[in-house]
């Protein structure tokens, strides 16, 4: 069902949004991948150019609204149709809020709610020309909060309301939303999580061999707007369990998640 079908990636030069580009190309969509960094954008464009993909790179800082507005002009102009908007851009943080400068909170809500905001505002009316796909990636985070991660369960909390809502007021228009929640997935967000003041902490204070690899998570995305899901919860105990016990057990599910996070080296909280 992806042939022919025009994809748009935030956050693309890396990660899960790097693995869903390649995931749907080997489906047959054409695709517009968005990041800041063109350098890698571009490589990602050029070897999948080389292997029969249409792929137009945009350099995009999801911050900005005028970027987003372009973004999407750019995938209409190019394309003549937008089918899919993924938004998948998104940052971290780790530090208690005791001790947090408040800039962290903006500059992640900035990126992962506001720019999920600008783009699916400047997208909707060419998704819901096509009966498209708006989906966006949050965190077992955006239904538990995280202890450590205020500004990122904030954010995700808030893209889950924020998408939910479009769904309802597009209920008769046969807009596709799709809510996606990876558990703990090894990709680089962790390494540019921000610290207390705001600098990149470089190294992932968790221990990545056993969790779920972006281009796992890009397959179950993928199914899941195939299959025009509502909502997708991964992985078992970090996720569904979790997410179910705390409707049913709110207080126990605090005191696991706060047990679980004080484990991290050098962690902020005991």
């Amino acid at each position: 069902m992806f042939q022919g079908k025009v994809a748009i990636i935030t956050g693309a030069s890396s990660g899960i949004g790097k693995a869903l580009a390649y995931e749907l190309a080997h489906h047959g969509a054409k695709l517009v991948i968005a990041a800041r960094n063109l350098e890698e954008l571009s490589q990602i464009a050029q070897d999948l150019n080389n292997k029969g993909t249409e792929v137009l790179p945009v350099r995009t800082d999801v911050t900005q609204e005028t970027d987003c507005k372009q973004l999407i002009e750019k995938a209409y102009h190019h394309f003549g149709q937008i089918d899919i908007l993924i938004n998948n851009a998104g940052i971290s943080m780790r530090a208690i809020l005791e001790e947090l400068d408040t800039s962290v909170l903006h500059r992640v809500m900035d990126v992962n709610f506001w720019g999920t905001v600008y783009c699916s505002k400047y997208a909707l009316p060419y998704l819901l020309q096509t009966k498209g796909s708006l989906v966006g990636i949050i965190s077992i985070a955006g239904f538990i909060g995280l202890p450590g991660r205020t500004g990122y369960a904030a954010s995700k909390f808030a893209v889950r309301g924020f998408l939910n809502t479009v769904r309802i007021e597009n209920i008769k228009k046969g807009l596709h939303v799709l809510v996606a929640a990876p558990g703990f997935t090894a990709s680089n967000i962790r390494k540019t999580a921000l610290d207390a003041q705001g600098h990149q902490q470089g190294e992932s204070p968790r221990n990545e061999s056993g969790m779920m690899s972006a281009e796992q998570c890009a397959r179950i995305i993928v199914k899941g707007i195939r299959k025009r899901k509502r909502e997708i919860i991964m992985t078992f105990v970090e996720g569904k369990l979790a997410v179910f016990l705390s409707k049913w057990w709110p207080t126990l599910v605090d005191k696991l998640s706060y047990s679980h996070m004080a484990k991290e080296p050098n962690s902020p909280f005991k």
